[in-house]
């Protein structure tokens, strides 16, 4: 069954194109330089200076950086307080809105706390992402459940395609592969080393919520497969509610 999962999330990813936002405006410099640099981040090395009085067209951004094209059509990054200086097509002062939904969209990280069940276990989870696109994230999580037998701690790492990220309410699917480490509570184990590992693969189906700012509410489902040196596999779900801060 869970193959059959698998082979179906993997027909999504590729069917399922990324998204890019249209919206863009024109502004004009209204200082004396701004630096452009190559990607979003001081650490890039800047290959334009656009002077005043020039016009340029933000495509899109991330956190406190804005793509913008030039006159030429080069593009290039530039901060968002170079942004604040410049004016629109009407002549008055750029403004930009902060926390908005756009931004949302356009995430560069994410952080993340959960609580719920890990086999009928409650347990705790934090993660962490990173949005290469709209669409496509990668993300570190870690869990713990503790059972009246034994205490369960999970490590996984999964790729989420998030199906319409510009939506408030945005689903998404998710596949991973990680660690399950298994230790019996001390007074259940009667002799050496009772500690198990185990490979485990993951298929999950979540949504998140923008809330407002940089707040998201997030609900997930996850189905486990975990490869044990037994004769039959072990299947697990997961359940989280969770809350995220994003940048």
């Amino acid at each position: 069954m869970l193959r059959v999962f698998l082979h179906l999330s993997l027909m999504a990813f590729t069917l399922l194109s990324s998204q890019v936002r249209a919206d863009t405006a024109e502004v004009q410099i209204s200082q004396a330089f701004v630096n452009v640099h190559t990607g979003p981040a001081s650490g890039y090395p800047v290959f334009q200076v656009i002077e005043r009085g020039e016009w340029v067209t933000v495509l899109k951004r991330r956190t406190n950086w804005f793509k913008v094209m030039l006159g030429n059509k080069q593009q290039g990054w530039i901060t968002q307080a170079d942004l604040n200086q410049t004016k629109n097509i009407t002549g008055e002062k750029t403004q930009i809105k902060e926390g908005s939904l756009a931004n949302f969209a356009e995430r560069d990280i994410e952080l993340a706390i959960f609580a719920g069940t890990f086999d009928s276990v409650n347990g705790l989870s934090f993660a962490g992402s990173w949005v290469w696109t709209e669409n496509i994230a990668t993300e570190l999580s870690y869990t713990q459940a503790l059972g009246d037998f034994s205490k369960n701690e999970l490590l996984m790492l999964r790729i989420q395609h998030s199906m319409f990220p510009e939506w408030r309410l945005s689903p998404y699917l998710s596949l991973g592969a990680g660690l399950v480490r298994t230790t019996p509570k001390a007074s259940l184990v009667q002799s050496g080393d009772e500690v198990r590992n185990s490979d485990a693969l993951e298929l999950g189906l979540g949504a998140r919520y923008y809330l407002n700012r940089n707040f998201i509410i997030r609900l997930e489902y996850k189905n486990l497969l975990v490869i044990t040196d037994r004769d039959e596999q072990q299947e697990l779900n997961q359940w989280n509610l969770g809350f995220a801060v994003f940048f």
